[in-house]
């Protein structure tokens, strides 16, 4: 239970994030921050890289669907989860913020709001905001999890 504060955390920064986006940016507008770096506010009312956001409007629902499935997984995951699983539970928290942060947009707003902008000249990375970095760096972290396995810190046990 004590992971869900982090949860939470991702949740409000990107709730907070896309709100000042949406209110300071205007359709497309962008903010250069870095050589490869631009806030520029656009609305996804599809799923990772646009995926079917070009669809007639029933992806919402899938979507919101999908998103209150993997939420009611990832809670139920991080309750049943072991003491000393720190990279797990890092991981599976990252994830609920995220995804409980897109669902929040797709439910008010029928799309997802994103606003950064990654590119090296003209080529431009599709558009994301907190909520996917978070689920990005929590499905990195299940990976690393994955490949490294669980070692028992009990000494002399293997």
């Amino acid at each position: 239970m004590k992971w869900f504060w982090l949860a939470g955390v991702v949740l409000i920064l990107d709730q907070c994030s896309k709100w000042i986006a949406d209110s300071l940016l205007g359709p497309h507008e962008a903010i250069p921050l870095l050589p490869f770096l631009a806030l520029r506010k656009a609305y996804n009312p599809g799923a990772a890289f646009s995926f079917l956001s070009d669809a007639a409007g029933w992806q919402r629902w899938f979507f919101v669907g999908l998103a209150l499935g993997v939420i009611v997984v990832l809670v139920v995951w991080l309750r049943r989860l072991p003491q000393g699983q720190g990279r797990m539970a890092l991981a599976l928290a990252l994830i609920l913020g995220g995804a409980a942060g897109n669902l929040i947009d797709r439910l008010l707003y029928g799309h997802v709001i994103d606003f950064i902008d990654l590119y090296y000249r003209a080529w431009h990375w599709p558009t994301f905001n907190i909520a996917d970095s978070a689920i990005t760096l929590g499905a990195a972290l299940l990976l690393l999890d994955a490949f490294l396995g669980r070692r028992d810190e009990t000494p002399g046990k293997q």
